[in-house]
């Protein structure tokens, strides 16, 4: 394979949700993810043109090129191209690339996935490595067939930095790296070492390497950093003290982890628009084409969306790790169990894919073509570097791959969370499957526990509306302690819940964050969790721009985040989405409550 701008050396190392971004008066461009596909796992099917009697090819795409690649079905539909005297209707569905491995590797559940797909193009090839291995360690049998996968676009991982934070490290003409990253991270001084005390400590924004690629890919270059060698990444490596402390350094300076990029890209837009650009985040690993897509002002990616968001104030920049970086190299995998036609169209779409037009379509959006050229997109306007000359690293084997997924569970940063969940009377209201909002409320919440490190600290508080003489509406259930010991006393709880009242969101809200503040510890992920199934119904505080204002993280030494969870069709998916971007977290979009367990996954992949 040729690669005309990296220098390539043989290396066995590797590697949720629609998205809505609106731009309200002073607070910039925000984000909301919704159980709609995408990075969370989501899986609903794109509004594609159909034909009579055509085939249909359902598509699972990674979110960073579903769009891109459901205009291009619409418009091989639309050529009317036929193969063989035949004609097939390829169907785009948006699906995050681990969410889709865990979905391939359990049988594909169609009523809970969507429909199963006969193709399969995720990020990274690693994803596929991952399903090999697990598909074989369960004796399932092969849905991957052998032999080299075909490509349709690359691009590689950088480190994006607001760009005066990249030249305060000598970019572009300086080397920069995963050691530049843990130097600042571990330094007292954070950015003062480099004359801007103004920037005050390094932070890092990840994915969670469970779900992203971006995520997988920068936490298996950590590990290929810490071992100082461009040769294999082995058990043994993963098991050396000296290589653990390297990638738990690293892990330090994470601000929070995330199911998607977009939550960072989103987040540093909005502090970007309110004049605070320097001060959410100094670097996140994505991929190249997302930091084109940033600066263009539209951190979703999607070409729909090009040109109507406000460009950054102060744009990113692509770092190229001076170590050595991963592609994402967006295989086109037909899955063994397709049918003949399905196998015979799949080949005709991924014809389609790679023919100079279409490939034309992913460079003007600074993909790389699959053979690894670039176009128009990357250019130096853009923050990218064509001709930047770095090091591709390839995939370590299956095993390591899972052994350092495994590994990065211990090494991670751990986290503070107080979950708040609404016990008003509206949360006895039927979800839609004959069981009420809160008992599979109840069941989610119970099911995220496991999702907890022993060591991190995990407490409880319930709200609705002062009940029987209460003097405040929210009630602590469990106070914030390791999981370990809190582990039985969150479960007793949770199980006894029941619902009434009313639902005072706000005070709750304000309050929640206030104690975590109390008790915020500056080497830990500290956060709220807010779920609500309904709107603020306190007379006694309905200041919701004084909610925004108190609960602002951009001026706070140690962020406390508020992440919050629309529950069922009555919350107010709008304001809660003001309330997490003014805390630079996210909103989640749970609207139908059957899709609680899969939305807290989501959430809770933050930390």
């Amino acid at each position: 394979m040729s690669y005309p701008a990296p220098n390539r050396r043989r290396n066995p190392l590797p590697i949720i949700i629609a998205a809505v971004i609106g731009v309200f008066a002073i607070c910039g461009v925000y984000l909301v993810l919704a159980n709609r596909g995408d990075d969370n796992g989501g899986g609903k099917k794109a509004d594609t043109p159909r034909r009579e009697g055509c085939i249909a090819l359902n598509v699972a795409a990674s979110s960073e090129k579903a769009a891109l690649m459901t205009e291009l079905a619409k418009s091989y539909i639309q050529s009317d191209r036929r193969f063989d005297g035949k004609c097939a209707d390829p169907i785009v569905q948006s699906k995050a690339s681990g969410a889709a491995l865990d979905a391939l590797a359990t049988g594909w559940d169609v009523g809970r996935e969507g429909p199963q797909p006969a193709v399969w193009t995720p990020a990274s090839a690693s994803w596929v490595a991952l399903l090999k291995q697990r598909l074989a360690s369960g004796d399932k049998g092969a849905l991957v067939p052998d032999g080299k996968l075909p490509m349709i676009a690359q691009s590689p991982l950088v480190l994006a930095m607001p760009k005066p934070m990249a030249e305060a490290l000598g970019w572009p003409d300086k080397p920069i790296g995963w050691g530049d990253v843990l130097g600042l991270t571990t330094d007292p001084n954070g950015w003062g070492s480099k004359g801007h005390p103004d920037w005050g400590k390094f932070r890092l924004g990840k994915t969670n390497p469970h779900f992203s690629t971006s995520g997988l890919n920068a936490t298996v270059g950590a590990y290929f950093a810490a071992t100082g060698r461009s040769t294999d990444l082995t058990d043994k490596d993963l098991a050396d003290p000296k290589v653990l402390q390297y990638v738990k350094s690293v892990e330090s300076g994470i601000v929070h982890y995330g199911d998607i990029s977009l939550t960072f890209l989103s987040n540093l837009a909005a502090a970007d628009q309110a004049g605070r650009g320097l001060n959410y985040i100094s670097a996140v690993a994505i991929e190249e084409k997302s930091v084109y897509d940033y600066n263009s002002g539209n951190p979703t990616g999607d070409p729909a969306l090009a040109g109507k968001g406000p460009k950054p104030r102060v744009p990113l920049v692509a770092v190229y790790p001076k170590e050595g970086t991963l592609l994402s190299d967006h295989p086109y995998v037909v899955l063994s169990n397709a049918s003949d036609e399905q196998k015979a169209a799949a080949a005709d779409f991924l014809a389609y894919v790679r023919d100079a037009p279409q490939q034309k379509r992913f460079t003007d959006l600074a993909f790389r073509t699959y053979d690894g050229k670039p176009g128009a997109g990357l250019t130096r306007e853009n923050g990218l570097l064509a001709d930047a000359k770095y090091t591709v690293i390839d995939p370590p084997s299956p095993q390591v791959l899972e052994k350092a997924l495994t590994t990065w569970d211990e090494q991670r940063k751990r986290a503070k969370v107080l979950l708040v969940l609404d016990v008003s009377g509206s949360m006895n209201t039927d979800a839609g499957n004959g069981q009420s909002r809160i008992a599979l409320a109840k069941k989610a919440a119970l099911q995220s526990l496991t999702l907890f490190a022993s060591d991190d600290e995990v407490g409880l508080w319930t709200f609705s509306t002062e009940i029987a003489g209460a003097s405040t509406p929210y009630t602590e259930q469990v106070p914030v302690g390791p999981l370990s010991s809190n582990r039985a006393r969150l479960e007793q709880m949770i199980n006894s819940l029941h619902a009434e009242g009313g639902t005072a969101l706000y005070a709750t809200t304000r309050a929640a964050q206030r104690k975590m503040a109390d008790l915020a510890d500056p080497n830990r992920i500290n956060a709220v969790v807010v779920l609500t199934d309904g709107k603020n119904e306190y007379p006694k505080d309905s200041d919701l721009d004084g909610l925004v204002r108190d609960i602002d993280t951009s001026e706070k030494e140690i962020a406390v985040r508020v992440f919050t969870i629309a529950y069922g069709g009555q919350a107010d998916l709008g304001v809660l989405q003001r309330i997490s971007s003014a805390s630079r977290a996210a909103a989640y979009d749970a609207s139908d409550p059957t899709t609680i367990d899969k939305v807290l996954v989501n959430v809770l992949s933050n930390f």
